[in-house]
């Protein structure tokens, strides 16, 4: 019996083969197992698992916009603070 696997890493955009053969007289678990410890050492977990949460950087005028919101909520809220429409708020900040 022949087992293969292509994984496509999409941040590397290559293909990485992993093939394992079944042998004589061999259980299924110890193919898996063979298989995984192959997968280990190809190095292609841990590529996969690093890439999950992978997020592309900003652009400069999506971060300058969103600077510019920050300061205009802040300067309205000031505004409202000044002419006694909220109370300043006097928490412990971020956690």
């Amino acid at each position: 019996m022949h087992y293969a696997v292509d994984m496509l890493l999409l941040r590397a955009y290559m293909a990485i083969n992993v093939e394992v053969e079944k042998n004589n007289n061999e259980s299924s678990a110890n193919v898996i197992r063979r298989f995984t410890k192959r997968m280990q050492g190809a190095g292609i977990v841990p590529k996969v698992r690093g890439g999950r949460y992978f997020t592309r950087i900003k652009s400069q005028n999506v971060r300058r916009a969103a600077k510019l919101e920050k300061l205009e909520k802040a300067e309205n809220y000031d505004k409202l603070v000044k002419e006694g429409k909220i109370q300043e708020h006097r928490g412990r900040g971020r956690r």
